[in-house]
């Protein structure tokens, strides 16, 4: 009620006066104190409800808020994928047991000191079984010169079939992305063992459960370059144009 006795009052804004709400609001209170109480009273209560403190028009009720809005963001971190550990296959023993190995291999193929053998042995993905499949490197001990290339591929049981063998002079396989690459050194008849004449590359694919040729690149090499003695020539800057 005590907007409609400080309406009555007077005009001069002091406390207590409609008058000194700004916008407007005051008039409009004032007016509608003049008919009966119950009217007035019906009537401030709903240009009062019209009017904010601050003059400017309605607002929802309660406070405004004064906490920054916090946004957040779902982690984004990468899956963490850890890669299985290729089982480890005692190549000699697979050598030694391969009917497909030649008996002058397993008859030659002796440890070159203590209990070291001559075998180099990679593991990968070559053709798509249940685990790595392994290429078997069988080398000379006094020139570690490739006399066997071997692959064996595993099966469901946990053994291994071989599915490829090269015995030749000088070659050596290995794994190029998911292809059988195998190498041999080709030698003229007055070549040393550290210096071949060329090489052939051969690279197999493997494609209906076998080993197919994919391509083939011979490289000849430089009969000049021998021994590797001689000064190497002055190192000049490059040209620019």
């Amino acid at each position: 009620m005590r907007g409609l006795t400080g309406g009555s009052e007077g005009t001069d804004g002091g406390p207590g006066t409609a008058g000194t709400a700004p916008g407007g609001c005051g008039v409009r209170a004032a007016l509608a104190a003049s008919g009966t109480a119950m009217a007035g009273l019906a009537a401030f209560a709903l240009l009062g409800a019209s009017c904010s403190a601050g003059g400017t028009g309605t607002r929802d009720e309660g406070p405004a808020g004064t906490k920054p809005v916090t946004q957040v963001t779902p982690s984004l971190a990468a899956p963490t994928t850890t890669a299985q550990p290729a089982r480890r296959v005692n190549a000699v023993a697979l050598l030694k047991r391969d009917p497909g190995v030649s008996p002058r291999v397993r008859t030659d193929l002796r440890p070159c000191s203590g209990d070291e053998y001559p075998v180099d042995t990679s593991y990968g993905s070559l053709t798509d079984g249940p685990a790595a499949d392994v290429v078997v490197n069988v080398l000379t001990c006094g020139d570690s010169v490739g006399i066997g290339t071997y692959v064996y591929r595993p099966r469901d049981d946990g053994s291994y079939e071989n599915v490829f063998a090269a015995e030749m002079p000088a070659v050596y396989g290995t794994i190029d992305r998911g292809d059988l690459v195998v190498t041999t050194q080709v030698y003229g008849s007055r070549d040393s063992v550290a210096y071949p004449s060329g090489e052939e590359v051969i690279t197999y694919r493997w494609t209906d459960g076998r080993f197919s040729e994919h391509d083939r690149v011979l490289n000849d090499f430089n009969r000049a370059v021998s021994s590797g003695e001689g000064a190497l020539p002055p190192q000049a800057e490059p040209t620019r144009s």
